[in-house]
């Protein structure tokens, strides 16, 4: 497939001789690297950075799809609440996120005595966004074979499903962070609250969900066509009463549907 050889060639091209440490999420993207990077043969590390932005059920996934391309991802703690600017959340919180990650990263590889290369997930539709990420990547030298390799969401998903991977039609599942607006600090309490909501909602079938922090209110993206289960009974009120349990007092339900970074749009249509 040609596909598949473009990726391979550009891995194998960026990793030489060397040990390719991917930044893996269990995502499409990263899932994808993670599967060419052992596919063309170089020895290969996948790393699942693990912090209270990473919610259990993802860490969890992460980890299954690993196993079934015969990789055992290793956890690492990037502790990246830690840091002043992330949890300032200016607008360039993913800067100082994807700093502690792949300084991370670096800091391991380091005592493991063989030169690395750091993998990442980045595609070419993600390089007209507002990402700082991509900055810390640039400065740490991180390469993004699916960049390398002209890809888009659309090739990536297609090689995952000439490869049968198993989330090759998985949403994209944003850190739990970028449910708080810009401006408003990221703590463990407000991304456990978050995260809790979401937790309901996955379990009762109602997925892709955001659960947006509004102080005392809690606002739910879904899908239109689940407005109707999500107001009915019972669900409504069991809905309500997971919300209020973890310290909400008041559940909004977005008319706009699921919306990608929603807390960005502006507040008054133009």
């Amino acid at each position: 497939m040609e596909l598949e050889d473009r990726l391979i060639a550009a891995v194998r091209a960026a990793a030489g001789d060397r040990v390719a440490y991917v930044c893996y999420s269990g995502g499409i993207d990263s899932t994808v690297v993670l599967a060419a990077s052992t596919r063309a043969g170089v020895e290969t590390i996948a790393l699942l950075g693990v912090s209270a932005s990473l919610a259990a059920s993802e860490r969890a996934d992460a980890h299954r799809i690993a196993g079934e391309i015969g990789v055992q991802a290793e956890e690492v703690a990037t502790n990246e609440i830690e840091l002043a600017g992330y949890r300032a959340n200016a607008g360039d919180r993913c800067y100082y996120c994807k700093s502690a990650l792949y300084d991370t990263v670096l800091a391991l590889a380091a005592t493991r005595n063989a030169d690395e290369v750091i993998f990442v997930g980045t595609h070419v539709d993600d390089l007209g966004e507002h990402r700082p990420g991509l900055q810390a990547a640039m400065e740490r030298g991180v390469v993004a074979p699916l960049v390398d390799a002209g890809f888009g969401k659309a090739e990536i998903r297609a090689l995952a499903r000439h490869w049968n991977l198993s989330n090759a039609e998985k949403p994209a599942a944003p850190c739990l962070a970028s449910r708080v607006p810009v401006g408003i600090e990221v703590t463990p309490e407000r991304l456990g609250q978050i995260e809790a909501v979401e937790e309901f909602l996955r379990q009762h079938k109602i997925w892709p969900a955001r659960a947006r922090w509004h102080e005392s209110v809690v606002r739910i993206e879904v899908a239109p066509e689940m407005f109707e289960r999500v107001t009915s009974e019972p669900l409504r009120n069991e809905l309500r009463r997971a919300c209020r349990r973890v310290g909400f007092k008041f559940v909004a339900l977005d008319l706009g549907g699921l919306q990608s970074g929603s807390l960005s749009l502006p507040l008054v249509a133009s």
